[in-house]
C-alpha cells in the first residue's frame, strides 16, 4: 500500500512490451516509482530501484529489450514539457542526481547541458583539487609558465621538439600546452 503525498501525481509507465509484464509500473511527480497489479494505492509497492553512475534506475526484463530505465528521463518524459525539439537531455537543476522531483528536472540542449555540468559543485571541487595536485605530474605550474612564455616568444631559439626534450615530455604535450588544451588554468 502506498501513502499519498499531497500534490503528488502518479502516471503509468508505458514502453514497448509493457503489456507483457506481470506487474504494472507507475512514476510520480515527486520522483517515486512503484509496481502494482491492479490498483496502485491498494496493492502497490514502492521500489527503490538501483543507482547507475549516480542516477536512479529501474532494471526491467522487458520482452526483447532487457535494459535499464533511467528514472529521471522517464519522469521528465511524462511530466516535463520540451520547449524545443533540440532538447534531448535532462538535467537536475540542483545537481543532485537522485532528486527526481518534477521541479528539479529540465529538458535542455547539448550546450546547456555541458554548461550546467561545468557549474556542478562536484566538478568545481574536482577542478580545485586537480589545480593544486603536485603528485603524478611531469611538470609543475612554474615550469608550465616558463614553457608558455617561451612558446609565445617571437624570438625563441628552441624548437618545440627541443623544448619537449628539455622538460622530458612529448611534443604533443607541448602543442597541447600551447593551445591551452593542457594546463589551460595556468
Amino acid at each position: 500500500m502506498i501513502k499519498k503525498i499531497p500534490g503528488e501525481i502518479w502516471k503509468p509507465l508505458m514502453f514497448p512490451g509493457w503489456k507483457q509484464l506481470r506487474k504494472k509500473y507507475a512514476l510520480s511527480s515527486s520522483g517515486r516509482v512503484a509496481s502494482y497489479y491492479e490498483d496502485l494505492y491498494t496493492d502497490g509497492k514502492l521500489l527503490n530501484g538501483s543507482v547507475t553512475t549516480g542516477y536512479k534506475t529501474l532494471n526491467l526484463h522487458r520482452p526483447g529489450n532487457n535494459g535499464t530505465l533511467y528514472l529521471h528521463r522517464e519522469i521528465a518524459r511524462m511530466f516535463v514539457r520540451k520547449t524545443s525539439p533540440k532538447q534531448k537531455y535532462v538535467i537536475h537543476l540542483n545537481h543532485n542526481k537522485t532528486d527526481n522531483t518534477v521541479k528539479n528536472l529540465k529538458w535542455v540542449g547539448l550546450d546547456d547541458m555541458i554548461s550546467h555540468q561545468q557549474k556542478s559543485p562536484a566538478k568545481l571541487a574536482y577542478k580545485k583539487i586537480q589545480s593544486s595536485r603536485p603528485v603524478g605530474l611531469k611538470l609543475t605550474a612554474t615550469q608550465v609558465r616558463s614553457i608558455k612564455k617561451t612558446l609565445s616568444s617571437s624570438t625563441r631559439q628552441l624548437t618545440i621538439k627541443k623544448l619537449a626534450d628539455k622538460y622530458g615530455v612529448s611534443e604533443m604535450t607541448m602543442y597541447r600546452i600551447k593551445s591551452g588544451e593542457n594546463w589551460g588554468r595556468v
